[in-house]
């Protein structure tokens, strides 16, 4: 099966999700939606962290996130949570969103331009000496 390349695969993506600026996604979190933080420790730890932000790995986060897994963290409790995942860019996120869509969560979305939009746009980010740790199944 040819896939037409990476940009394809994100195109094809895109078009299921209802993306949102980083200010859209700030008003989001503030009317209930819950914004998860995908990018690495080392991003992290240079740029910092949005407060609100559920700090999962990319490799976990469909287990973190799916309420059927017995992986997931406490907020993943029903299908219909609004979940806005965050990288660094807004790349790996909206594959990430699509892969959480494809489990039944429906309203999972991502931020255009990722955590530099967030940063950019003036946005709350915190600094810290030792960056969050992932969340855990069960916390």
């Amino acid at each position: 099966m040819e896939s037409g390349g990476i940009d394809h695969v994100l195109a094809r993506a895109r078009r299921g999700l209802q993306r949102l600026t980083a200010v859209q996604a700030h008003h989001a979190v503030r009317r209930g939606a819950l914004i998860v933080d995908t990018r690495p420790e080392f991003q992290r730890a240079a740029d910092g962290e949005i407060p609100e932000g559920i700090v999962v790995e990319r490799n976990h986060l469909e287990w973190r996130l799916d309420p059927l897994s017995p992986h997931r963290i406490q907020e993943a409790a029903a299908h219909d949570i609004h979940w806005i995942v965050l990288c660094d860019e807004g790349y790996s996120s909206s594959l990430a969103a699509a892969s959480l869509r494809l489990l039944g969560l429906a309203r999972a979305t991502d931020v255009i331009g990722g955590f530099q939009s967030w940063r950019t746009s003036g946005l709350p980010v915190v600094h810290s000496s030792v960056p969050t740790s992932p969340r855990r199944p069960g916390t």
